[in-house]
């Protein structure tokens, strides 16, 4: 590992010279790829050079225990007690920093809500748990797009919605919300107070650029027709909503929030691009649980991920065993300590195998 971390300094040292170099103020894109990579070393060789300042600080104290001087011997004592306890934590830090990044996790998401099983409440669960994500993200002052939405037609249900999250790290936070999403209460409609069980899925792809994949133009069949639901009088009068099918593999999207068709098929291109590269994702990395299929499933309760009980308040994930009997405050979007807990979870995983690989 400290080889590692030395080539690692090391490299990042050699970057910080580059960065300094004035002719390369010239080339703004070589800059930019410098300076990236440079700011994402930081992190780590600043906890190495953390560690390594705490370990010459022991090596210090222990020698200076040799001194015949009382008061020397204590200030070493002293040292040694403040500096110890520091050391093993800063290594497990080590270790979390160096597992390898996920290419996607700085990357903007497409978010996909479904309406499963359990018909109109399922329907009105996807606005709530949309609602959620939006409180969620205003907290971490993402930006929010929505591309489509079907309404149920009863209260204010959706039957599915499509966004756009834009900001920092976005796919680092929400990449484990992707699966079933199960809902426990009493619905409006029901008449005896009977608890009703109903199910949503949720997928959460990273957005690709055009470079990450390559649509042939002669792939695509695009149609257009006339937009519904709230908007104004350009609704259901123009052609300005946008269906783009990807034929080799039958993909179909579709986008009507904008007015202008053009900036529609801006919008749809992004989600298909995202669709597609998961898809390829998917046929390499079949073994891989995160893929969206597997983890979306079919919509059917017994798929779940994570549980909303709303007569006890509680939310429960099924993968990691959290328990939360603060549902409410959930649902209004105080989401990062479910989201805390599956990154620590999973970065605990990754930290296993990486030791059995050793």
């Amino acid at each position: 590992m400290f080889d590692r971390l030395d080539q690692l300094e090391a490299r990042y040292e050699d970057l910080g010279s580059q960065m300094s170099d004035p002719t390369l103020v010239n080339d703004q894109k070589k800059f930019q790829s410098i300076a990236k990579q440079h700011r994402d070393m930081e992190p780590t060789v600043e906890k190495f050079r953390e560690y390594r300042t705490i370990k010459e600080g022991i090596a210090e104290a222990r020698a200076m225990l040799a001194d015949p001087d009382p008061d020397m011997k204590e200030m070493a004592q002293a040292e040694l007690s403040s500096l110890e306890p520091r050391l093993a934590p800063v290594e497990e830090e080590l270790k979390v920093l160096l597992l390898p990044k996920d290419p996607n996790d700085e990357k903007n998401v497409i978010l996909e809500l479904r309406a499963g099983t359990g018909g109109d409440e399922a329907a009105l669960f996807v606005a709530e748990v949309f609602r959620m994500y939006l409180r969620f993200a205003e907290q971490h002052k993402w930006k929010v797009e929505i591309l489509s939405q079907t309404e149920s037609g009863i209260g204010h249900g959706l039957k599915d919605v499509t966004a756009i999250i834009e900001g920092e790290g976005v796919y680092s936070q929400l990449k484990y919300e992707s699966g079933v999403h199960r809902v426990q209460r009493v619905p409006a409609t029901e008449t005896q107070g009977r608890v009703h069980t109903s199910a949503i899925t949720v997928a959460v792809l990273p957005e690709v650029e055009e470079v990450d994949i390559k649509i042939e133009a002669k792939d695509l069949r695009i149609d257009t027709f006339c937009s519904s639901g709230p908007g104004g009088q350009s609704v259901n009068t123009t052609y300005s909503a946008i269906r783009i099918t990807h034929l080799p593999t039958q993909t179909v999207v579709s986008c009507q929030d904008e007015k202008s068709q053009i900036k529609n098929r801006e919008k749809a291109m992004r989600v298909l691009r995202s669709r597609l590269y998961e898809v390829e994702a998917e046929r390499v990395h079949q073994i891989q649980a995160k893929e969206r299929k597997s983890q979306v499933g079919s919509g059917d309760r017994s798929e779940k991920i994570r549980t909303y009980n709303f007569p006890q308040n509680r939310l429960t994930d099924h993968r990691i065993g959290l328990t939360n009997h603060q549902l409410a405050m959930v649902m209004e979007g105080q989401l990062q300590p479910t989201i805390d807990a599956l990154i620590s979870h999973y970065t605990a995983e990754k930290l296993k195998a990486e030791a059995t690989a050793a």
